[in-house]
């Protein structure tokens, strides 16, 4: 009888320290790949911010110079959005915000819409999305160049009958069966850039340093 209870104690204290060296383990690898992923999301972002922006068009720190605004309605999240002021010799150039299409096929699409002072689009880059594969991912650059279409557009050009995509009676391309992502990265760019007409001056208004 003693035999068999210090059998049991001696497996019951494997277990727990198997389960604790798990946990370590589990824990480890968890904070060297999020530190991993953080940083590879990082440069993700800013290749794409310098594909909408080329480098020789600014000469201070994107990073350094955000603003974190929140607008569910023209922003398309309850969450704080980040934008990235560019500016040259001190004056803005460019604001790239992080906006969301929240009403995607598959849900939320996270986009990188740059929008230059004169309120120009400078460029748009979908950053996230769910998108069905062969059909709604072809609002990725690499996989179309439908993305570029919104290149040089503004509130102007088209004017709000022409932000829509033509099945609807407006200017840009749907997909052969996928309708709904193109519609829905369309009238987020078009809202992005209503909020940057109503907001410029608060935009690239300069953080307050405490």
């Amino acid at each position: 009888m003693k035999a068999l209870l210090r059998n049991m104690l001696i497996s019951a204290l494997l277990l727990g320290l198997f389960a604790i060296a798990g946990t370590a383990i589990v824990a480890i690898t968890y904070d060297l790949t999020d530190e991993t992923i953080t940083e590879n999301e990082r440069l993700y972002l800013l290749n794409n911010l310098h594909i909408i922006l080329s480098e020789d068009e600014h000469d201070n720190d994107l990073f350094a110079d955000t603003i974190q605004l929140v607008d569910p309605q023209l922003l398309g999240s309850k969450k704080a959005q980040t934008v990235y002021r560019a500016r040259k010799a001190g004056q803005p150039v460019a604001a790239l915000f992080t906006s969301v299409a929240p009403d995607g096929y598959s849900g939320d699409i996270h986009l990188l819409v740059g929008i230059y002072a004169d309120g120009r689009l400078a460029g748009v880059r979908a950053l996230k999305h769910l998108e069905t594969p062969g059909l709604g991912d072809k609002i990725e650059a690499d996989r179309s160049d439908w993305i570029r279409s919104f290149d040089g557009r503004s509130l102007q050009q088209p004017d709000s009958n022409g932000w829509a995509v033509k099945k609807d009676g407006g200017q840009f391309d749907q997909f052969t069966g996928a309708t709904i992502t193109p519609r829905a990265v369309v009238k987020a760019v078009h809202n992005t850039l209503l909020y940057f007409e109503q907001h410029k001056t608060a935009v690239f208004a300069p953080n307050v340093k405490e």
